[in-house]
């Protein structure tokens, strides 16, 4: 039997459970052999260890989705700000995709729901900008413009339009807030239970080879991954120390990687959608 049968039986038999097949057009493996793919996002963070991640990911040709937002940077004026533009340039000239990670990082903290009975509002708080720290009540108008904006300035970077996806800080959302940006034209991505690395975990308990061992053991194809351009936190950073084994040891037990745009719960709301303009803001 021809593997071309194999993975049509396979796929059938995923649509016929209702699950969604995860192969990805194009993702091969270390032998050149069709390969069980996986989804590695990238979000904003420091960015201190950005130069050394996109050079891992360039030696072994794995393409990611960056989320990104205008976080604080250790250098610089802001992850998306004009010290690090060219960085992003050269990222997109690679081939990867990106989407947005609001613009202030700015987290959701709760529906507010009027007694009036008019629509949902949100309290948000973001974690970076003028207005770290400090909770506010948002439109859904506002919220699809912080997306929006971040998506813009990725657009203005790099030159290539961003996917119509968004990863809310902290994965932190609510039914009332994923439809509220689902009418704006932009669909939630979160992670799955394994493909957090765990690059935000204190490094005490959490040491850089547990960390990968976890990884390697129970990362299955399918899975989007999880981890970040720097965090403040981590004393032992997770990257680049954990990201390069990882990329060599899911490659030799036959896993490759895919960007967003390939995934098959996304593909085709990525191929069909544009991002509509949001609202202004009142």
């Amino acid at each position: 039997m021809t593997w071309g049968v194999v993975r049509g039986f396979f796929a059938i038999f995923l649509v016929a459970v209702g699950a969604h097949p995860v192969w990805a057009e194009g993702c091969f493996d270390a032998q050149g052999k069709p390969g069980k793919p996986v989804y590695l996002t990238l979000d904003t963070g420091h960015m201190e260890v950005a130069p050394l991640i996109a050079d891992i990911l360039n030696k072994h040709q794995v393409k990611v989705t960056f989320f990104a937002a205008n976080e604080r940077t250790k250098t610089g004026d802001g992850s998306l700000g004009t010290a690090w533009a060219p960085w992003w340039k050269a990222r997109a000239a690679e081939g990867h995709e990106f989407a947005s990670h609001t613009w202030d990082h700015s987290y959701w903290r709760a529906d507010l729901r009027p007694a009036t009975g008019g629509p949902t509002q949100f309290r948000i708080k973001p974690s970076a900008g003028p207005s770290e720290g400090r909770e506010a009540t948002w439109t859904a108008a506002q919220y699809c413009e912080e997306i929006g904006r971040a998506g813009a300035r990725l657009e203005a970077i790099t030159g290539r339009k961003p996917l119509p996806l968004f990863r809310a800080p902290g994965g932190k959302t609510s039914p009332a807030l994923l439809a509220a940006a689902k009418t704006c034209g932009y669909e939630h991505v979160g992670w799955s239970p394994a493909g957090f690395l765990g690059d935000e975990l204190p490094s005490g308990p959490y040491p850089n080879d547990l960390l990968l061992k976890k990884a390697l053991r129970d990362i299955r194809p399918g899975d989007i991954l999880l981890a970040h351009l720097g965090i403040w936190s981590r004393q032992d950073p997770w990257a680049p120390a954990v990201l390069e084994p990882l990329i060599v040891g899911l490659k030799e037990r036959g896993f490759c990687f895919a960007t967003l745009r390939e995934h098959p719960h996304y593909k085709a709301w990525v191929a069909a959608s544009r991002p509509a303009t949001a609202p202004a803001a009142k």
